[in-house]
Parts: C-alpha cells; sequence; structure tokens
C-alpha cells in the first residue's frame, strides 16, 4: 500500500496523527495513523535507526514492514542473526497544549491511573487516548500482539515500543518473520465524549472476546479468612449467603481462594518450594467432595491456584533461572517455553474439572514469569541478562502460549485471570482482575486499588473480557458505610461482583444490601460511566442506570 490511499488528513486540529480513507468493502469512512516518520532497533543495548519510508525500513539483514489493511496497520520484522530487544516507531506531530494522556497497564493497574499532562514522560502500556476534552484521539494495537507495546508521548512526538524481549534478553527470530503488532486507531464521533471513544476504541481492539454466557457474580473467602479457611468455613459461608440469592436462572459462584492445597514438606532444600495444587490438604478433604457439597448448596464452585509454582520433586532443569534480582526469594517456577511444562500445566487444570469446578481462578503468572508486578515494569518487563528455555519465542508469544494451555486445559469452565496480562487475556478468558487486591482490612486500599481500577478500566468490560473490579471485603475492620457504597457501585456497574463476607459484620442492614446487590449482578446492567474521570483519579460521581450517583469514598 502506498500513501497515495490515504485521501485526505483528518480536519479536526492540526494535531492529528490519522489520515481518513475509505473501506473499498463497506464504503465507510476509516481512520488510520499514518506511516511513521522514523524508525529504530536497539539490538545489545545499542539502538540504531533504520533507513526508508512509509511502508518498508531497513538496516542492514534487519527489516521492519508495515502493512496497511483495511482498518489497521501490521507490523512485520525479520532480524536474522541478532538478538533483537525492542522495535519503536516515531510520528511527530504537535499536540495541543491543553491535551492530556490516558494509558492502560500492563496487568492488573495498581490505584495509579489517570488522565496526565504530556510533560510527564512515561510509558503507556498497549494504548494511549489523546483528549483535550472537545477532540479524543486513541492508538493501540490489537489484542493478541506478539510483542510487548507501550507508547511514548509528549507535547510533539507520539512513539510506540514493541518489547520483543525473550526473558530479559533479545529474541533470537532466526530466519522467521515475526508479526509484532497491528496498530488500530480511531478519534471521537460527533457528540462522543472521551469515556464513550474509550469504549468504543476497546471493542475495535479486541475482535472476538470470550465471554461468559451470563453475567457472573457470587463470594470469595480471601478477604476475611486471608489464606486460614477449611472446608467447613466454605460451606457454612455458601450456606450463608445462598439465603441471599434471589435469581436462581442465573446461580452464583462460591470460590474457593488459596489456602485449600498441600504445602511444602519442610527439606534441607535452599529453596521455599510452593504448594502442590493437585491436592488438598487436611483441612479440605477430598476437593471433588466440596465442589459436589457446595452444588447441593444451590453455588457453583470455583477454585484458586497458581499453576506455574514449582515444588520439591520438580527437576531443577524444567525451572526458570533464579535471576538477578530475586537472591533472597527463593521460589521456583516451571519454564512454559518447555513442552513437559505445558502438559503438566494443562494435567493440573483439566483435574479441576474432573473435581466439578465450573471456575478456575489462576494467579501470578506475570509475576512469576518476570519476577516483577506490573508498577515496576515501567523500565523494563523484567531484569535484563537472563532467558527462558526457548530463545527463539518473544515474551509475548511465551504468554499466549501458556495462556492458551489453560484454555484449553479448562474446556468448558470459566477462567478468571489474576496478575495476569490484560492485552494477552483478553479473548481467552472469560474473566480478568483488572485491579491489584482490595482489602477486608484498610478502606484506603479499596478505595485505591477498587475505585481507582473500576473508573479506567471499565471500558473493558465485555470488550476484552468481564472486567472484574474485586471484592467487597465485607468485614468489622471497614466502615459499612463505605462498603455500602462499594458494593452498590459494582452491582449497577454492570461488573462482576464478589463479596468476601465475615459473618460477624453480616446484619441485617448487610444482607439485605447483599440481597439487592446479587440480584442487580445477576442480570444484565448498563455500563456504568464516571463523570468526574478526568479530573479525579477515584470518580465520586458516577451515571448509573441512568441516574447520576454520588458517592462519598473519604
Amino acid at each position: 500500500m502506498q500513501r497515495r490511499r490515504f485521501l485526505k488528513v483528518s480536519g479536526l486540529s492540526a494535531a492529528s496523527f490519522l489520515f481518513v480513507h475509505t473501506n473499498p468493502h463497506t464504503g465507510y469512512s476509516v481512520k488510520q495513523i499514518r506511516f511513521p516518520d522514523a524508525v529504530s532497533a536497539r539490538c545489545g543495548g545499542e539502538w540504531f535507526s533504520l533507513k526508508g519510508n512509509a511502508e518498508i525500513w531497513k538496516f542492514e539483514e534487519l527489516e521492519v514492514a508495515l502493512r496497511s489493511t483495511d482498518d489497521f496497520i501490521s507490523i512485520f520484522i525479520t532480524a536474522p542473526g541478532r538478538e533483537l530487544e525492542y522495535i519503536k516507531c516515531s510520528w511527530n506531530q504537535t499536540a495541543p497544549p491543553s491535551s492530556r494522556f490516558l494509558g492502560d497497564h500492563w496487568e492488573r493497574s495498581y490505584g495509579d491511573l489517570s488522565w496526565e499532562l504530556p510533560a510527564l514522560k512515561k510509558r503507556f502500556p498497549w494504548y494511549i487516548l489523546i483528549s483535550d476534552g472537545m477532540q479524543t484521539q486513541a492508538f493501540g494495537v490489537k489484542t493478541g500482539a506478539s510483542s510487548i507495546c507501550f507508547w511514548e508521548a509528549s507535547a510533539d512526538t507520539l512513539d510506540l515500543f514493541m518489547d520483543t524481549h525473550s526473558g530479559g534478553s533479545g529474541v533470537l527470530l532466526g530466519e522467521r518473520s515475526l508479526h509484532a503488532a497491528d496498530i488500530v486507531t480511531t478519534e471521537n464521533l460527533p457528540g462522543e465524549n472521551p469515556w464513550h471513544t474509550d469504549i468504543r476504541f476497546c471493542k475495535l481492539m479486541c475482535d472476538k472476546p470470550k465471554l461468559p454466557a451470563k453475567p457472573v457474580y457470587g463470594i470469595n473467602d480471601w478477604y476475611f479468612a486471608y489464606g486460614n479457611n477449611s472446608r467447613d468455613l466454605i460451606l457454612n459461608q455458601t450456606r450463608l449467603m445462598a439465603d441471599l440469592v434471589t435469581n436462581w436462572d442465573n446461580a452464583p459462584f462460591s470460590v474457593i481462594d488459596m489456602g485449600w492445597s498441600v504445602k511444602p514438606a519442610k527439606t534441607n532444600s535452599e529453596y521455599i518450594w510452593g504448594d502442590d495444587f493437585t491436592r488438598s490438604n487436611e483441612k479440605f478433604g477430598e476437593m471433588h467432595d466440596v465442589a459436589a457439597e457446595i452444588k447441593k448448596l444451590g453455588m457453583r464452585p470455583g477454585i484458586w491456584t497458581r499453576v506455574l509454582q514449582a515444588n520439591a520433586k520438580d527437576d531443577p532443569a524444567l525451572l526458570i533461572p533464579i535471576r538477578s534480582d530475586q537472591k533472597d526469594l527463593k521460589e521456583r517456577y516451571l519454564d512454559p517455553t518447555i513442552p513437559e511444562n505445558l502438559q503438566r500445566i494443562s494435567s493440573t487444570v483439566r483435574l479441576y474439572k474432573t473435581w466439578g469446578y465450573e471456575l478456575v481462578k489462576h494467579d501470578y503468572t506475570s509475576f512469576d514469569l518476570f519476577g516483577r508486578w506490573g508498577f515496576e515494569m515501567n523500565e523494563g518487563l523484567t531484569v535484563p541478562g537472563w532467558h527462558f528455555r526457548d530463545r527463539s519465542i518473544t515474551n509475548a508469544e511465551i504468554i499466549l502460549v501458556l495462556y492458551k494451555t489453560i484454555r484449553a486445559a479448562s474446556l468448558d469452565m470459566y477462567l478468571i485471570g489474576c496478575n495476569t496480562f490484560s492485552h494477552l487475556s483478553a479473548g481467552i478468558f472469560e474473566l480478568n482482575r483488572i485491579g491489584d487486591d482490595t482489602s477486608g482490612n484498610e478502606w484506603a486500599r479499596t478505595l485505591k486499588m477498587g475505585v481507582n481500577t473500576l473508573g479506567f478500566r471499565l471500558p473493558q468490560h465485555n470488550n476484552f473480557y468481564a472486567a472484574d473490579g474485586d471484592c467487597v471485603g465485607l468485614t468489622t475492620k471497614i466502615p459499612w458505610e463505605k462498603n455500602k457504597q462499594w458494593l452498590r457501585l459494582l452491582a449497577e456497574s454492570s461488573a462482576p461482583l464478589f463479596i468476601s463476607a465475615d459473618p460477624a459484620a453480616l446484619g441485617e442492614e448487610q444482607k439485605k444490601y447483599i440481597k439487592k446487590g446479587f440480584e442487580l449482578a445477576s442480570k444484565i446492567q448498563p455500563l456504568g460511566e464516571p463523570i468526574d474521570w478526568m479530573n479525579n483519579p477515584r470518580p465520586e460521581e458516577w451515571k448509573l442506570n441512568d441516574n447520576i450517583v454520588r458517592f462519598d469514598w473519604t
């Protein structure tokens, strides 16, 4: 495709990075980002510029090819003989001084999402919105990319970085061509505010989300038990909360969180080996019996697991190397580039199906793969200088293989990803935890992690997956006046509602609100909209079911 294909420059402002062309199949106008003004690459820690224009950019044997389709631009990379770390595409453009930027997060968010000024130099994972309140432009990559993508923006430039590391080292592509990413863009329609542009853009980024058949809601024991759970605790909690369910045409889930599996026996090993997630401990007995009892009480059983954690019986040759920044962390993790480990993960997930579970919450894949939480990844996904067994595939490809293995093994069970890469979870898991943990101990943590993530990632809901903002930690340590509001926001926002309720905190008023919350959450609700999100990182004014609701979070 040549530049002549693009018919005219968008006339909305001098700041537009977009060209407009006509889709020959539909006849509709489509907005695409124009070809970059510069392309560069990093190999072995050294950046260098590629020569070219429009579609083809080269440096010796390294080539970046951009191919324009009807709706997006695809990027293909060949780099024989190179340890490729990054490709960067750059656009020169002056943004209005009133513009602010909004990005996403690598995996969960950490209470840190907000509209930011262009003077702040940071990485915006996966996509970025640029808005002056009147005009909004959105730039991103389609979900399921083969590279870890992020954007950097300033007053006069826009850069797309495609991270092609394998572990902490450059990928060895050999002779193959890497389809690194598909760039997708849009801008606001007439009369469309930034929130609705964000929603529509999320739909454009994910072609085929995998969604639950009905809204998901239920209970989880974590935020009052914190791992100190048991068969009796789970069944008593399920029995108590089942009395508050009214819509049995869509039964809720009872999710057993961390605490059910067998702890490692003490050995003379230097390692603190992980649990065995194929066996239950004495507090639970047989897990298939627990699942059957939950079903008798009317709820659908769910179970928590950590698929990458190794234990003492594992061959060290099958494990991810201990990284230089993890000298005090003795846990070990399975290398998912080794087929034997993928087979084991598949067998473990299938086991839960034979036990009778209908939902699996799998956790920690982001941290266990790279040794960092999302908020620590702004300077790099992981510490440099190490790699997985197979260096020929990128980190994004490794993650996708792992997630697709879990998906295939799950059969018809629902999957909730927690601490999973958001853009790589879309289209694979029915649900994704979009923020870090809320709390049953501190209201400030729920406000930071829960309200913020729902206020800024709710546009992904039912466009990427069902967006789980995490639980209502209903305990005697959290003021009921605060939790009551958080429960209402979840129940009326359309997001999944999970309640983690200490029986000691359940009076008649709490039960009444839970009953109403379950009734709302069991049915399709209009997507909530935070009215003040452009100025408030913890939105207080929301549109819920066509009503304006003002919350008092402080």
